[in-house]
């Protein structure tokens, strides 16, 4: 069937026609049948505003003709008809009404076809990163402290030297971890780039995936982790004197945790120092590091000798004098009853990842957005 026609209104000073009169209703509507219709052909004569990106360059056909709130000649102050607004708004009061509504849709459209992206999400993972960034340097700076300390940056084949774990490596190489990944998230934020956001957000993922993978196997398989255990601790026992930092942490597990040894004092015996059936000459031969002695409360200095000659002693002398229970049972108690502080920590690391993956994709996304309308 025939469409009925509409009652064209009366052209303006300039010329042109304001708009089709249909069912006592004004169109406004802009005479589009495609993205591809030239703004000329649309409207000849009228003004378009362009969609300008950060250095000024157009951004495509969409944004040519919608990139800001267009309307025909006559509906837009200053939009590129002659005459005064206020006569042809006084001659018919609907035309205001009707740019008004028009408003907002031309707004939501205009923000659609010119994404941009939120500074919101770009300075919290700047933030987000600087964080990072700040802990890896000072992780850094004190593995570095550590090493020139113990002459290891004048030597470094002292680091190989080493049978047992130093613990300033597992520092270091958390700082640079850190410091890496700080870095990667503060310029790939600043500056809107995606393989620095991308790297970023892939080792946050990897981390994640792998902190999961070792708490499955250590709930899963918790004998095989309680014999790594034992040999890890008993592999620094053995380097309990070679290395300061490692003789200090192995003291305060023993003191803070009241044990001796990964099953029990009779472990030290993997110590040449301490061997019972050693050749050496070692005073601390037969006995135990002071932490595994019990502290006496009325002693106001640390006797550092009081382990010496002890397992010369009958096993039943032992228990007035040293810590009879390996380390290793010791950590297996002392997880139950922290279950709960244990389990938030856990909780709180991740979720920090989690934001800063929300964060760093979320960018990426916007960033690619505007990529692709400046494409179009």
């Amino acid at each position: 069937s025939a469409r009925p026609q509409g009652k064209r209104l009366p052209a303006g000073p300039s010329g042109r026609s304001r708009g089709v009169r249909r069912q006592g209703r004004v169109s406004c509507t802009p005479p589009l049948c495609g993205a591809r219709l030239r703004a000329e052909r649309a409207w000849p004569g009228h003004s378009f505003p362009r969609c300008l990106g950060p250095a000024g360059e157009r951004r495509g056909g969409l944004a040519r003709l919608w990139g800001t709130p267009v309307s025909p000649a006559g509906l837009t102050d200053g939009g590129g008809g002659s005459g005064s607004a206020a006569p042809r708004q006084r001659r018919d009061p609907r035309l205001r009404r009707h740019r008004l509504a028009l408003r907002p849709a031309r707004r939501n459209l205009a923000s659609r076809l010119c994404p941009e992206v939120s500074c919101w999400y770009k300075y919290l993972l700047f933030s987000y990163n600087i964080v990072f960034w700040l802990a890896g340097v000072a992780f850094l700076a004190a593995g570095l402290w550590a090493w020139s300390e113990k002459g290891v940056l004048s030597d470094l084949t002292k680091v190989t030297g080493l049978h047992g774990l130093d613990p300033v490596v597992l520092v270091l190489v958390v700082g640079i971890v850190m410091f890496t990944l700080g870095f990667a998230g503060c310029v790939g934020a600043l500056r809107e780039n995606i393989c620095l956001l991308k790297f970023f957000c892939g080792t946050i993922v990897f981390i994640f995936l792998l902190e999961m993978a070792v708490a499955v196997m250590a709930f899963l398989f918790q004998d095989w982790v309680r014999d790594r255990v034992k040999e890890f601790f008993e592999n620094n026992i053995k380097s309990y004197r070679d290395d300061i930092d490692l003789q200090n942490i192995i003291d305060s597990l023993q003191r803070i945790n009241h044990c001796c040894g990964a099953q029990g004092p009779e472990d030290w015996d993997f110590n040449i120092y301490f061997d019972c059936k050693s050749e050496s000459k070692s005073r601390e031969k037969c006995g135990v590091p002071f932490s595994c002695c019990i502290p006496d409360p009325a002693q106001k200095v640390v006797n550092t000798q009081c382990g010496y000659d002890i397992r010369k002693k009958s096993k039943s002398q032992w228990d007035d004098q040293i810590f009879v229970k390996g380390c290793i049972h010791a950590l297996e108690a002392w997880l139950p009853r922290n279950i709960y502080i244990v389990a938030g920590v856990f909780i709180a690391i991740s979720l920090l990842q989690i934001f800063g993956i929300f964060l760093a994709r979320t960018l990426i996304s916007d960033i690619e957005a505007v990529k692709a309308s400046n494409a179009f």
